[in-house]
């Protein structure tokens, strides 16, 4: 909010729509039905329409995100060894 950003808050139990899960990871529509279909992210079904539950949407997150810092945490030491830092 300080840098002028918006900010959507958003129940855990919320259901929300693909696009709209999909906003939230910053990926395409697409891409998020990818990971629904591997099961990385739960989600139900309202006839034929996908609803993300938002709760399983911030686990995802989260574990995205421990795995991105650990990668910088390799990289970084990986530098340090070869003498780049």
């Amino acid at each position: 909010m300080a840098a002028g950003q918006g900010v959507t808050v958003v129940p855990t139990e919320a259901e929300l729509t693909a696009q709209q899960a999909a906003d939230m990871l910053n990926v395409s529509r697409p891409s998020l039905v990818g990971l629904l279909e591997a099961g990385e992210i739960d989600f139900g079904e309202v006839g034929t329409h996908r609803r993300v539950f938002a709760e399983s949407l911030y686990a995802y997150k989260r574990r995205e995100s421990i795995i991105q810092r650990d990668a910088g945490d390799e990289l970084g030491a990986l530098g340090q060894d070869m003498g780049l830092i």
